[in-house]
Order: structure tokens, then sequence, then C-alpha cells
């Protein structure tokens, strides 16, 4: 068994295996679509690996064929392809809907928001599911996390920042909310799809962009053509997408169902540690081979800034859409909660341990 991707299968094999019932059960046969290539690991990791859990716990009745972006050209449309019936499944990210329903930002991540740990417990153990699927019953879907980055890094800047001066003027793709918060300081805010995020950073047509972290950014080669590279703020929690069709969903057998769920809960918790392993790898490979790319924490003046910006933001959003308010206090309400225990647990336990490796 390859190192990747055992946490998944260790976890589905130990809650779910393939029984005499479902295999005198009809074959099932589904698509499923990425936002990403299928080489952009570990982003388009999930979808393959759940795929192939799904075929072995059904003893091979239920398969799902898995299709990147460079098969059905649509990077940014997989909402639309799942909800027509063109795909039954899509892998995405919630906030590249914002355009369609606003409040589909909070089931990726918003600014200066939960760490990862939090939302996760937010999402299984708070009202986050049922929050957001209130939000996708409008198009038809089920939607479920998918994977998550953790903290994402601020993005490749071809010029240092060194107050807000410099950001206004600047062509930067930047998604979610965090691109309205930049629009608001003076940024030229766009939107790319992932397989043209290179090549326009190299002709010119932005002059920033962020991605994920270094585990995904090296590979990118985004280092070639912006060396400063910024500390997050903007995506503490970046939850990835499953979306199901509600009408080929319900038609399941109950047993194919739950090996669905169980499948995509598995493949969410591997993504986090699949992204995690890398970027750690690719954070010591930074230090030895790329000296030259200068690691930045924005000047307090521009956080400053973007948390005013952010916070005007969300309480503009919330005031003309209940939807927005109901989300966004829930998620106030559990991180103000959650936070408390994320600083004794994990901000207070790293400081012990400088302490004592001084």
């Amino acid at each position: 068994m390859k190192r990747v991707g055992k946490i998944a299968l260790v976890f589905a094999a130990m809650t779910m295996i393939a029984t005499p019932a479902m295999a005198a059960q009809k074959k099932v046969r589904w698509k499923l679509a990425m936002t990403w290539s299928s080489t952009l690991t570990p982003l388009a990791s999930p979808a393959p690996k759940l795929a192939k859990m799904v075929e072995e716990m059904t003893g091979g009745n239920f398969t799902i064929r898995v299709e990147g972006a460079e098969k059905h050209k649509a990077a940014l449309g997989i909402l639309d392809m799942v909800n027509g019936g063109q795909y039954e499944m899509g892998h995405s990210a919630a906030y590249y809907w914002k355009g369609k329903d606003i409040t589909s930002v909070f089931f990726t991540t918003i600014p200066f928001g939960m760490t990862a740990a939090e939302q996760g417990s937010w999402l299984y153990y708070g009202d986050g599911m049922a929050l957001q699927q209130k939000t996708f019953d409008k198009f038809n879907i089920y939607s479920f996390p998918g994977g998550n980055t953790g903290v994402q890094m601020g993005g490749w800047f071809r010029k240092e920042i060194n107050s807000l001066e410099d950001l206004k003027g600047l062509k930067m793709r930047i998604p979610g909310l965090a691109g309205e918060v930049f629009a608001k300081l003076g940024v030229n805010v766009t939107n790319i799809a992932p397989g043209e995020l290179y090549t326009a950073l190299d002709r010119g047509t932005i002059d920033a962009l962020e991605w994920v972290g270094p585990g995904m950014d090296i590979k990118m080669g985004f280092h070639k053509v912006a060396p400063y590279y910024y500390a997050g703020w903007h995506e503490p929690a970046s939850d990835m997408q499953f979306l199901i069709n509600k009408k080929e969903f319900d038609k399941l057998p109950v047993e194919y169902q739950t090996v669905l769920k169980t499948a995509m809960q598995a493949v969410s918790a591997d993504m986090y540690f699949d992204n995690f392993n890398m970027s750690a790898e690719a954070w010591a490979q930074i230090k030895e081979e790329f000296p030259n790319i200068k690691v930045k924490i924005f000047p307090k003046e521009v956080l400053q800034a973007m948390k005013k910006a952010t916070d005007e933001v969300m309480e503009g959003y919330a005031a003309e859409n209940a939807d927005f308010k109901e989300v966004y206090e829930s998620q106030k309400a559990y991180m103000a909660k959650a936070r408390e225990w994320t600083k004794m647990s994990t901000q207070y336990y790293l400081q012990t341990s400088e302490m004592v490796s001084e």
C-alpha cells in the first residue's frame, strides 16, 4: 500500500466492507468532475482515492470515473455541471460560487477565520454541516467537506509590500472574500483558473497571486518570477468540497450512500495530512535550495487595514443577507468558544517548546 492515502484506506476498511447484499446490488456508474487538473496534487488527490475506496468497498458494483479540468475544460463550472446532471459528483471549493450565493464562502474559509481544527469541529459537531446543506439545497446538491489545506500562505509578489500604498493598483489573483478585502485596499483583483496561474504571473498579466502553501506552490514554479512570499491571513482553514447531485444520490441504495459518505470523510481527513507533509518537506527545500525566496509577514499597518476591511465586508453582507448573517453569527460564536482552547492546546504548547529549546 502506498504511504499517501494510507489513512483514508485504513479508515474505510475499519468502517465498511463489501457485503453479500452489496454483491447483489445493481451496478452504478458515476462521473466526477474536478476543478483541478489530474496532476495537481494534493487538491486532486481526494477524488481518485474516493473512487478507489468506493469501488473496493462495494465489490466493484459502484464505480466513479474522475475527470480533471484538462478533460472537461470547465474548472470553475463544477457547480453548474453537477446541478445540471452532466456529472453526478464534483470536487471543488465552495467559495468559487460566491457569485451565485455569497454564503458559500464560509464553507471554504474566510479571512481571519477559524483554524482547520476549529472549522472541522464546527462542521461536524456544531451547526456547520446543517448550514452548509441549507445553502446548497438551493442548487439541489448535497455538499460535504472534501479536504482541508490548513493555513494557506498569503501569496507571491513581484515587489515587496512595505505600506498600503504598495497595494494600490496591484493586479492580483485572489478568490473568495479576501479578494473583496484587497479590492477595498486598492488592488485590482481577478480570479484565474489554477492551470493558468503561472503563465499569468510570468507574462505580467498579474503582479501577484495566492495559491496554497509551499507544498503546492513550489511545484507550480511561482518563486521563479515573484520572489516575495508572504505569510497568510486570508485562508486559515481552506476546505475543499464534494458536490453530489441530490436526485442521483437519493436513488442510491442506502448501503452505497453510507459507503460514499464514509469514503468522503476518510479522504477529506487524509488530504489535510497529505498537504501538511508536502508543505513541511517543501519548506525545508526552500531554505536549502531557494535562498533567494524572501519570506515575509505583511506590515502591521497593512494587516490592520486588512482586518478592518474584512469586518466591513462581513458586516455589509450580514446586514443585507439573512442566510449570510446566520452562518456568520454561528461561526463567530463557535470561534469565540474554540479559540481559547486553541490557544491553550496549541499556541501555549509551542511557546513552551520554544522556551525549553532555547
